[in-house]
């Protein structure tokens, strides 16, 4: 019997390996034609993928399988999501040189030629399996690089319908439609790694297990993972304001995103208007024992309960019991903190619309409190800041170790690019070294470059020694 569980094993692991291999060779075949395309021919590949989702009708066909198969989200928010990523990051493709020479610095001799870095193996969330997808497709495109997506199982009929439509619009232009493949249903881990295995870079949006495996994979990769957002409001913050934008970002989508705002903390001068303005918002604050029941419904065993994972407010409501009527109709639910870590599940990422409170004493105890939170989970990728107090926004810029910090801006809308702020529109942040992470920035098309850079020579510039330590000898003597 064992005997025959190996050789099923093992033929298993051939049928992995060729499936993959078959998969690649095509895509390399693909880019050999790719390679030879114009920047102009690119573009219109790339403006191909956005099409086929922005195209009236696909986005909400998209939304609502999407809805459908995986249970995560809110219909309404999805459509959004597609169509408004999808235009941001077109703007921010077009006109960007990344086909032949990019850049000539006459000063330092330096000619810069952009080339692909191969096959790029894509291992995207179920929390956006159409979005996410299109929108690392038309950056590894950009760069004349093939793609193939590994969706999350629930995810694979988003994706592959996502893939019916790029292959349309394919058509249209004559572009190899192999330059964009999904894995097989069914998904797993084997076929995901095996992926990882042959491809020539990867890039993973997800879970901590799957960063894991991207980042360990001894290929070259942009792999980024959870998010735990929490948002200070000081003093001088407009409260109405304010509280419209964490309401606007706790609830988008459902908290299916990493940039969801999870925690925000208080100055106690404003606390008691915040939590006001925030009910005016929909927001329902729980008391102790409501927190105690919505904490057994969103943890079973320490594990998140997938029946409150990323669902409408009246569903989480029902599952923790509320009877409240102001719980029935909430738009989002409080909880009032005071201590971070395991022992405290809120202070951690949820993807529910649950919003943990904290109160601090002045500015600094609220900046503190933020680091903790943030040291236990989402460090590096980012948070954000509501106040009209310039000390205090330069005074946190120093103080917190992420890599994206908004000022008076909706978390969920902003860190992923948005058409009010200078950060390039993505599905993917990178949260440095502080978040384990290659990558700091937002996921971009120059991550899918190789760069050759000729150098020719130049006069030589030569430093004097004087120039060099002249004022080391002044202070301290040679």
């Amino acid at each position: 019997m064992e005997e025959v569980k190996n050789r099923e094993k093992q033929s298993s692991e051939v049928n992995v390996q060729e499936t993959v291999g078959e998969m690649v060779k095509k895509a390399r075949e693909a880019m050999k034609i790719f390679y030879h395309y114009s920047q102009e021919q690119v573009d219109e590949v790339v403006q191909a993928v956005a099409w086929a989702i922005y195209k009236p009708g696909h986005a909400e066909s998209l939304a609502e399988l999407a809805l459908r198969d995986t249970g995560l989200g809110r219909y309404e928010d999805k459509v959004l999501k597609k169509r408004r990523k999808t235009m941001g990051t077109l703007r921010d493709l077009k006109g960007a040189k990344s086909v032949g020479i990019i850049n000539i610095d006459v000063a330092k001799g330096i000619t810069e030629i952009a080339k692909p870095v191969g096959v790029v193996a894509a291992v995207v969330p179920s929390t956006n399996p159409g979005a996410t997808p299109a929108n690392i497709a038309m950056m590894a495109l950009k760069g004349r690089n093939a793609i193939i997506i590994a969706p999350s199982p629930k995810g694979h009929s988003t994706s592959q319908l996502l893939l019916n439509y790029i292959y349309e619009e394919f058509e249209k232009i004559g572009a190899p439609k192999d330059l964009f493949q999904i894995l097989p249903a069914p998904v797993n881990k084997a076929i995901t790694k095996e992926l990882m295995s042959q491809a020539d870079f990867v890039t993973v949006t997800g879970s901590a297990n799957n960063v894991h495996n991207g980042q360990t994979s001894g290929k070259p990769n942009a792999c980024v993972g959870a998010g735990n957002v929490v948002s200070i409001v000081d003093r001088t913050a407009n409260i109405e304001e304010t509280a419209r934008k964490i309401f606007l970002s706790k609830t988008f989508d459902n908290a299916t995103s990493c940039s969801n705002d999870n925690s925000v903390v208080i100055e106690a001068a404003v606390y008691d208007q915040m939590i006001e303005a925030l009910k005016r918002q929909g927001g329902y604050l729980c008391n102790a024992e409501e927190k105690r029941q919505l904490q057994e419904a969103m943890w079973v065993d320490g594990k998140r309960n997938s029946r409150t994972l990323a669902k409408d407010p009246i569903v989480i409501a029902r599952e923790a019991g509320f009877e409240h009527p102001n719980a029935q109709t909430a738009t989002f639910f409080m909880v009032e903190e005071t201590g971070v870590g395991k022992q405290y599940p809120f202070s951690g990422e949820k993807l529910a619309v649950v919003l943990t409170v904290y109160k601090g004493a002045d500015f600094q105890e609220a900046i503190k409190i933020s680091k903790k939170i943030l040291n236990y989970q989402g460090r590096g990728h980012s948070c954000g800041l509501h106040s009209t107090d310039e000390k205090h926004i330069e005074q946190i810029g120093y103080e917190m170790d992420v890599c994206r910090l908004l000022i008076n801006q909706v978390q969920v809308y902003g860190n992923g690019g948005n058409f009010n702020n200078g950060l390039n529109f993505t599905l993917s942040m990178g949260g440095g070294s502080w978040g384990g992470n290659n990558i700091g920035e937002n996921l971009s098309y120059k991550h899918f470059l190789n760069i050759t850079r000729v150098s020719r020579i130049i006069p030589e510039v030569i430093p004097t020694e004087e120039e060099l330590w002249g004022n080391y000898w002044n202070k301290y003597g040679k």
